[in-house]
């Protein structure tokens, strides 16, 4: 879908002419119905991208290569995984000492690092050891 889709400025443009016709008391109708165009619009641009990214790694198997190996993460994610747990830490800081003092302090950082410990090893580079025949035998 382009930045600027022309057809979804046509809707957004009857959509609020609408909302002058009629008033106030059908827009969120108004609003539903133009979402749900949204929406659709949003579904049919992501089946299409979903349908060639699977066709292009038919492609790269079917000439004998291997499908690249798929990201755990972007720095994005887990630039907006660290500030979202920042933005958190302060009131659950603030809960843990007003209900248990610092104990309650150290528990909420604990769960804290915990959760982001557990989100940073996801996307860790860890070697992985292929299993061969005999390690299913016992």
């Amino acid at each position: 879908m382009e930045a600027r889709d022309p057809e979804l400025e046509r809707e957004l443009d009857a959509t609020l002419q609408a909302r002058g016709e009629l008033g106030p008391e059908y827009e969120s109708a108004l609003i539903d119905s133009f979402l749900e165009k949204v929406e659709q619009r949003l579904d049919g641009t992501l089946d299409r991208r979903v349908r060639r990214h699977f066709a292009e790694q038919q492609m790269v198997v079917a000439r004998g290569g291997t499908p690249p190996a798929q990201a755990t993460g972007t720095f994005g994610e887990r630039f907006g995984f660290g500030i979202v747990s920042l933005v958190l830490a302060v009131p659950l800081s603030a809960i843990g000492v007003a209900n248990a003092g610092i104990d309650g302090l150290v528990v909420a950082w604990l769960g804290i690092f915990g959760v982001n410990a557990v989100h940073a090893a996801r996307a860790w580079p860890w070697p992985r050891r292929k299993r061969s025949a005999s390690d299913w035998d016992d």
